[in-house]
C-alpha cells in the first residue's frame, strides 16, 4: 500500500467518524427533547404560562370595560322646545355634551331660540360623553322678495311661492282670456309689485283670469265685474 492509498483510506475513516458523531449528537438531542417534553417540569411551565395569559386577558378586558364604560348607556332625552341654556343644564346632569349646528327658518309652532331638531333622536342609547347635535329656531320670520308671477299660470305660481316660503292665499277670478293666468298679486288687500318684501309664511292672494272673453272696455269692467273668490285649496 502506497502512502497515497493510506491517505485516502484515512480520509474515508475520518468522514464516517464525523457522520457517526453527528448522528449520535442529533439522536442524543432528540432523546433529550423528547424527555423534556414528557417531563413534569415542562407541564408545570405550560400551566404557569397558561395562567399568566389568562390573568393578563382578564386584566385587559377589565381595563377595556373601565375605559369605554362598556355596558353603561344613557337614553338621549327629548330636547325639543328647550333653550340652549336648558339643553346644557339637562345634558350636564347626564354626562352628555351638545353641539349647536345652526338655526333654522322660523317655525311658529316652536318658541323662539328653542330646539327644533336633534341628533340622535330622543330615546336613543348612547355612551357617556356623547355629543348631541341640535338646531334651534330663529327669532322670527325673515322677509323675502315677491317674485314675478304676472302672466304665469296658477300651477307655475304655486311652486314658486312655496319655494320662497310663501303660501297661496285667496284666489279671485276676473274676466280674461288667459284662464288661470296670474293678473295681480295681493297681500292683506293691497296690490303687490315685483320686488316688494313680505315675511315668510305669508299668504299671497292671486287674481286669475277666468278664460272668458270680455268685450266690455276696462272702465266698464272695473265698475261692473264682480270678482268671485274661491279658497286656494279648491284649485
Amino acid at each position: 500500500m502506497t502512502i497515497q492509498d493510506f491517505l485516502v483510506l484515512n480520509k474515508i475513516i475520518i468522514f464516517f467518524e464525523m457522520k457517526y458523531f453527528i448522528f449520535a449528537t442529533t439522536k442524543n438531542k432528540f432523546m433529550s427533547l423528547r424527555k423534556y417534553l414528557t417531563s413534569r417540569v415542562f407541564f408545570l411551565q405550560v400551566l404557569a404560562a397558561a395562567a399568566i395569559i389568562a390573568i393578563l386577558g382578564y386584566l385587559f378586558m377589565h381595563w377595556l370595560t373601565f375605559t369605554t364604560d362598556h355596558g353603561h348607556e344613557i337614553a338621549v332625552p327629548n330636547l325639543a322646545r328647550l333653550t340652549e341654556e336648558q339643553v346644557e343644564e339637562k345634558l350636564d346632569e347626564l354626562d352628555l355634551d351638545y353641539v349647536l349646528l345652526d338655526s333654522v327658518d322660523y317655525r311658529s309652532e316652536y318658541p323662539k331660540f328653542s330646539v327644533v331638531e336633534q341628533d340622535p333622536l330622543p330615546g336613543t342609547k348612547v355612551k357617556v360623553g356623547r355629543k348631541i347635535y341640535i338646531k334651534i329656531n330663529s327669532s322670527g320670520f325673515s322677509s323675502v322678495k315677491i317674485p314675478d308671477l304676472i302672466e304665469k299660470t296658477y300651477r307655475e305660481a304655486v311652486p314658486t311661492l312655496k319655494a320662497l316660503g310663501l303660501e297661496p292665499g285667496t284666489i279671485t277670478y276676473i274676466p280674461n282670456l288667459g284662464k288661470d293666468m296670474v293678473l295681480e298679486m295681493r297681500y292683506k288687500g293691497r296690490n303687490l309689485k315685483v320686488g316688494d318684501r313680505v315675511l315668510k309664511a305669508s299668504k299671497i292672494d292671486l287674481v286669475l283670469g277666468d278664460g272668458k272673453a270680455s268685450y266690455v272696455d276696462d272702465s266698464q269692467a272695473d265698475s261692473t265685474a264682480v270678482p268671485v273668490e274661491t279658497p286656494s285649496d279648491e284649485q
